[in-house]
């Protein structure tokens, strides 16, 4: 089940990154930059680019997705299976004005849908905050990393 603060990361960060497994058995890693939370047990993307991701779901249809908020270090994992709404489907109809909404002119390029059910969900931190550090101390360190880098 996604929480309100995990459909909150998402709305906020709509980059996921999505795993899934290739018809060879081998794992494939690819970003997926328009998520959407549909509801507290769904989220979905639309395809644009994402040919090989889809044949993979379409052998296999799980997928883990993780989501990062980068300037706070925490984040989102979740998984479950996945369905593909194509494009002309009455299922795809129904749903992507949803992205047309949030997304614009990028909705237009989009050829389906795949939605994700999620079974599974945990937290993503990293070790700083075991030691102690705040949100705020995080925050503000990654502030001052990205400055050097973009100035």
């Amino acid at each position: 089940m996604l929480t309100e603060s995990a459909q909150g990361l998402i709305a906020d960060f709509p980059l996921g990154f999505v795993a899934t497994i290739t018809p060879g058995g081998q794992p494939a890693l690819s970003p997926k930059g328009t998520f959407l939370v549909l509801d507290h047990l769904t989220v979905g993307f639309g395809n644009i680019r994402s040919s090989g991701t889809l044949a993979n779901l379409r052998h296999n249809p799980y997928a883990e997705v993780n989501f990062i908020d980068q300037w706070k270090r925490k984040g989102l994992r979740l998984r479950g299976p996945a369905r593909i709404a194509e494009e002309g489907t009455s299922e795809f109809i129904a749903l992507i004005g949803l992205w047309q909404e949030v997304w614009g002119d990028l909705a237009g390029r989009i050829t389906d849908l795949v939605l994700i059910d999620v079974e599974y969900t945990s937290e993503l931190t990293t070790p700083p905050y075991d030691d102690g550090v705040t949100e705020d101390e995080m925050i503000a360190a990654y502030k001052r990393k990205f400055a050097k880098i973009y100035p």
